[in-house]
């Protein structure tokens, strides 16, 4: 089984990697921000652990304000660097652990934690900030990571009391998964600082080294602030520590610190935090019981005959064409594809199998192979294709036999009137 072997905490302020992109480590202003990093890096050197969970909030760059989610979980095989509007910094996009992340979704979601879940989202400075001065990369990065996107800019948001709790579902799930990993609980963000408005510049260094007082040794506490209280005192942006509290559920009830730094350069106070699990390992049976219970609501659906649910293993699978039919909604693609199929299929990298499903209209194959039917209805509605010819076509019917089950024969579809 999959076991946490310990917690990190950092700040995630631009500073970090803008004094590593211009070479600033060793300058009077900036050498204690990287000091401080040392014992981290030399722990996660010794320790090497194979994922890293990843808890960060993004700065209106990947994530906008059309759809925010308040957990957003990643589940992709790699991610790059944003662009936060002045081009990306100049480092390599890093793997993700496509596997745990879904395990851990599907647990959370057993857990009654609604979560959303993400890919073809780049990382902004809430993530790649501080992982550059945490860890190598000129020749790849030597972890895979699982991220976590806490919404945390847009109210509502969570209570530090859910992330606390959703602290210990993550738990739950990362040690009911079957393969022996080496997993380290990354948290990021804070401490004290507020950057608008006529507060801006606002720090409480006395708060700051409360708080971290309190969520080594009786985090409980922290979850009785609200929103109102951490933002008054270490500022409103500040009270994005409230996610530290996922990490600090993570682990166990008593832990070690082996190490702890705090500096004040400038708008954010930047600390370091390092944590090891003082942990004793659970009765397999109590993992098992834990997959069955991440597994009850879908159980026996596999059954039912002609029944595929949408998971997100089939999401995964399925990803690539899902995502090319998806843009059936827009006018110029649909256009284009009328005319050049093949060319489209060329670019979007659709594998032989794909395009054989769709040169063929495969409806009942493409739905085996992992396509959501609300995607082929798009594409029917662009081939002039009604929904009850899909129907029966996933059928083995024809339109005619198929319609006879149905008590109106019409036919429809998802388009609009021809102009």
């Amino acid at each position: 089984m999959a076991r946490i072997i310990g917690g990190l905490a950092v700040s995630h302020t631009p500073t970090i990697g803008f004094a590593i992109d211009h070479d600033k480590q060793e300058e009077a202003a900036w050498a204690p921000i990287f000091e401080s990093f040392e014992p981290v890096k030399a722990w996660l050197q010794a320790r090497r652990p194979d994922v890293l969970f990843y808890i960060f909030n993004d700065h209106v760059t990947s994530f906008f304000f059309d759809h925010y989610s308040a957990f957003a979980l990643g589940v992709d095989e790699q991610y790059g660097v944003a662009d936060e509007g002045g081009n990306p910094r100049d480092l390599p996009a890093i793997g993700g652990h496509a596997a745990l992340s879904r395990h851990i979704g599907q647990s959370l979601m057993a857990d009654e934690f609604d979560m959303s879940f993400f890919r073809d989202k780049p990382l902004d400075h809430g993530f790649f900030s501080p992982m550059s001065a945490l860890l190598p990369c000129e020749e790849g990065w030597p972890v895979q990571i699982v991220p976590l996107q806490v919404g945390v800019l847009q109210f509502p948001i969570p209570s530090a009391a859910r992330c606390y709790k959703l602290g210990q579902a993550l738990r739950r799930a990362i040690e009911s998964y079957p393969e022996d990993l080496k997993v380290a609980i990354v948290a990021t963000g804070g401490v004290s600082h507020q950057v608008h408005g006529e507060r801006c510049g606002f720090n409480n260094p006395e708060w700051d080294a409360q708080f971290i007082d309190l969520f080594v040794n009786d985090p409980q506490q922290l979850t009785r602030l609200t929103q109102a209280e951490y933002a008054r005192l270490g500022g409103m942006e500040g009270a994005e520590v409230i996610t530290w509290l996922i990490m600090r559920g993570a682990l166990s009830a008593n832990v070690e610190q082996l190490h702890y730094d705090y500096y004040l350069p400038s708008m954010t106070g930047i600390a370091t935090l390092l944590l090891e699990n003082r942990d004793r390992p659970l009765p397999a049976e109590v993992n098992a019981r834990h997959l069955a219970h991440m597994g009850h609501q879908l159980a026996g659906a596999e059954q039912l005959e002609g029944t595929y649910p949408f998971t997100l293993e089939r999401s995964a699978r399925g990803y690539r064409l899902n995502k090319f039919l998806h843009r059936m909604i827009e006018p110029a693609w649909r256009a284009r594809f009328l005319q050049e199929p093949e060319a489209m299929y060329e670019e979007a990298g659709l594998s032989a199998e794909e395009r054989d499903l769709l040169r063929r209209r495969d409806w009942r194959g493409l739905i085996h192979y992992g396509a959501i039917f609300f995607v082929l209805e798009k594409l029917g509605a662009v081939l002039g294709i009604s929904n009850l010819d899909i129907y029966a076509a996933m059928r083995g019917q024809s339109l005619q036999d198929f319609m006879k089950t149905r008590n109106q024969q019409v036919l429809y579809s998802v388009a609009g009137k021809a102009d």
